[in-house]
């Protein structure tokens, strides 16, 4: 349940992101679609799985250099907005992040 809201948090933040600074239109367009799919990807295999903290908090760190800075290129667009257009993914996330690992 835990990955399958991550999922989603991250498939909509990449959304968010592409519509303002990429295509525009209602898919993500190329660039965007593959750091998602990569993101996906990494969370599936997380080797903590269902303990798994939050990226940013993680002591081991899955994505390439490259992909990192995408995504935290992201997150740090799509995060504040995410209050307005998905308030309860964006409590869950914070509330997640915050948590005591």
């Amino acid at each position: 349940m835990k990955l399958d809201r991550e999922k989603k948090t991250v498939a909509v933040m990449v959304g968010m992101y592409c519509r303002a600074n990429h295509a525009g239109g209602p898919h993500p367009c190329a660039e965007c679609s593959a750091l998602l799919d990569y993101a996906l990807r990494r969370i599936e295999r997380c080797r903590f799985h269902l303990s798994k903290p939050v990226c940013s908090r993680c002591r081991v760190h899955c994505y390439g250099a490259e992909r990192r800075e995408q995504i935290r290129r992201v997150m740090r667009f799509a995060g504040p907005r995410m209050l307005l257009a998905h308030p309860l993914l964006a409590v869950l996330h914070l509330l997640e992040t915050r948590r005591r690992q």
